[in-house]
């Protein structure tokens, strides 16, 4: 039987929530070096890239601002080229892009719940 994809909504969050628990705090330099955090930030977007590729297309076309192909070819540039995204790429998305795809993910869930 398929996994339900309110799990894959419920990994979305919860990395999301993780990333933006390691970088509390913190600014670009001291988390451009650390290299803990970094890793835990990339690891954690591949778990969303993951699940949003896992997403049915008809949840995801509920949420159409959300650029989820843009999302899934993250996942894969930081599991297969991870020499190709900057750390100022990764801040950029974490304070940019996480917002609103947690505020989607969040509404998915109560409307389809």
């Amino acid at each position: 039987m398929p996994r339900d994809y309110r799990l894959y909504l419920d990994d979305i969050l919860e990395s999301i929530d993780a990333i933006i628990q390691y970088v509390d705090q913190m600014n670009f330099d001291e988390f451009s070096t650390d290299r803990k955090t970094v890793d835990a930030v990339v690891r954690n977007m591949e778990v969303i890239g993951e699940a949003a590729r896992n997403l049915p297309d008809e949840i995801k076309e509920l949420a159409p601002e959300i650029e989820w192909k843009k999302i899934v070819a993250l996942r894969n540039v930081l599991a297969h080229e991870y020499f190709n995204i900057t750390k100022k790429i990764l801040w950029d998305i974490i304070h940019t892009k996480l917002p609103p795809l947690k505020i989607a993910c969040l509404t998915l869930m109560r409307s389809q719940g």
